[in-house]
């Protein structure tokens, strides 16, 4: 791709002029079924992932940060194959995309548009664009019995040959919705899309084109009618896989209270109570094979820690040296990616901290609960292995950063995390993330010290289920109740100590609203549950 200067405006932005590559070249993963083979077939309707784009139009102003965006049509495009809709990214990062094309193998899968409806263009409206010609954006009119799925966009006010896209028959498209915006203007928005129905068991698949806020008819994503697991990852690839991508997660300088493996904290001491027999807790056997499997959470047992406080103490500091992590292997977006889901184990979370203006505040108790499951998960593509994008959790919730936006480990394709101290929420940079607004909120402190474990040392898979059996999981996957008791620890008071400092009800409202927005368990109002009974366990992150 050429470069081309950046527009003179108040807010100057550069195109995209290069494309993003792994640091080391993907490995020849171990011999499977349909796995990393560059071509799935959906039912009819054969789709090759492209990587290669040819740039259309720049535009330098609108959309987030005020960046504007390119847009790009897919280049290279195997024999037999067609568009089936153009790719877009902001602007002022590397080249990062991937879109499909399709090939009917059924006859009739695939159909020209019987035409093209204009949606927008810069001539209606103005867009400053360093003299570059103007962009047009044109959604195709499907022919009965077909949908739509991308767009197309040009530099000419001519509508487009009607064979430069295929619509797709109905019934191999599904639903569709906005993901994240990408460029916006005057009322005009374009932003990526996903498939409205998501998880394991859901068969939409995430072309990885865009769509704009126009009120025509929704664009579709593609549906796999061929939902049968063929080009899921075998036990083999899996962990070739965990080897390539598994992160490297630093701990803070002052953490306190580190993860240890399942088994460590139950050989150590760990007790499993009963309702109405609480004075006669019961050691858990090493991999919880005493533990009670199933049903549901009916608050009858709960985890907690050794009683004696010597052993409470070091059981609540976990134990880095056995630590290991827990893989569930899911397919998503009808099985074209696998999502590995790396579940982590602390014994405890220790207190939260926050930041009123210059000063740090301790929250007492506020935050301390036992039994602290976190989680990350690794989205790579079924069409040739490569790592898409990482998921970090963050208390109830987390977000995703593209592989294009991941730090990497000493040159390698292992992306690095960071864990905040005492609450163990994980973010892709170091420094200070702030739960609340105006300089007040809940502090989430991360950086990098000699605390730190390479994933890729001690995992174990622990759930696939399109496996069918071949994984065993550990009795304590499906203990159902909590991994930690049930406590109250008078926040309230911890918060109003903590409000007695502030001066202004400005102050304290923002304090306020930045506590009410951390979870329960935060709280100690409720141990945290297992693994399997978060919702992306079958479930999309969100």
């Amino acid at each position: 791709m050429g470069n081309k200067s950046s527009a003179q405006s108040s807010t100057p932005s550069l195109p995209i002029d290069s494309t993003f590559n792994l640091p080391s070249p993907l490995p020849s993963w171990p011999p499977g079924e349909g796995f990393g083979q560059g071509r799935i077939d959906l039912g009819g309707l054969e789709v090759f992932q492209v990587e290669i784009f040819n740039k259309v139009w720049t535009v330098y102003e609108g959309g987030q940060d005020n960046l504007g965006a390119t847009f790009f049509e897919p280049s290279s495009i195997p024999e037999g194959f067609t568009i089936l809709g153009f790719y877009a990214q902001p602007n002022n990062r590397k080249l990062f995309g991937r879109t499909l094309v399709g090939k009917d193998l059924s006859g009739d899968s695939l159909r020209p548009p019987v035409d093209f409806l204009l949606l927008w263009s810069g001539k209606s409206t103005k867009v400053e664009n360093n003299g570059v010609e103007t962009g047009f954006f044109w959604q195709p009119v499907p022919p009965d019995g077909y949908n739509a799925v991308g767009l197309v966009v040009a530099t000419s006010g001519e509508k487009p040959p009607l064979d430069k896209i295929r619509c797709v028959r109905s019934d191999l498209t599904d639903q569709s919705e906005s993901d994240a915006l990408i460029w916006e203007t005057n009322g005009f928005s374009i932003s990526s899309s996903k498939p409205v129905n998501r998880g394991t068991q859901a068969s939409g698949v995430c072309i990885g084109t865009f769509f704009s806020n126009s009120p025509t008819p929704t664009l579709h994503c593609l549906k796999n009618n061929k939902f049968d697991f063929s080009c899921m990852p075998s036990k083999p690839q899996i962990d070739a896989l965990f080897q390539a991508y598994a992160p490297w997660i630093y701990f803070h300088k002052d953490e306190k209270y580190l993860p240890s493996s399942v088994n460590w904290f139950f050989s150590n001491g760990a007790l499993l109570y009963k309702k109405d027999d609480e004075s006669n807790p019961v050691p858990v056997e090493p991999n919880g094979l005493n533990l009670p499997q199933g049903e549901s959470n009916d608050g009858l047992y709960w985890l907690d820690l050794p009683v004696a406080s010597d052993a409470r103490k070091r059981v609540q500091g976990g134990d880095l040296q056995s630590m290991e992590v827990y893989l569930h292997i899911k397919p998503v977006f009808g099985g074209t990616f696998t999502d590995i889901a790396v579940w982590i184990f602390y014994p405890f979370n220790g207190p939260s901290r926050a930041k009123l203006k210059a000063a740090t505040i301790p929250l007492g108790k506020i935050g301390e609960h036992i039994g602290d499951w976190e989680h990350f998960t690794l989205r790579i593509s079924n069409f040739n292995g490569k790592l898409y994008r990482m998921y970090l959790s963050q208390h109830s919730g987390g977000s995703w950063t593209d592989a294009s936006e991941i730090e990497f480990q000493g040159g390698r394709n292992k992306p690095v995390a960071y864990a905040s101290l005492n609450g163990h929420a994980m973010y892709s940079k170091p420094g200070l993330v702030l739960q609340g607004k105006d300089n007040v909120g809940i502090r989430n402190d991360t950086g990098k010290s000699e605390k730190v474990i390479d994933t890729a040392v001690r995992f174990r898979v622990v759930a696939a289920e399109y496996m069918r059996g071949e994984v065993e999981e550990p009795a304590w996957l499906n203990y159902m109740r909590h991994w930690g008791p049930k406590i109250d620890y008078g926040h309230e008071n911890e918060i109003r100590g903590v409000e007695k400092i502030m001066v202004g009800e400005s102050l304290k409202n923002t304090f306020r609203s930045a506590i009410k927005g951390l979870p329960n368990e935060v709280f100690g109002e409720e141990g945290p549950t297992g693994p399997k009974l978060k919702r992306n366990w079958l479930g999309d992150e969100v």
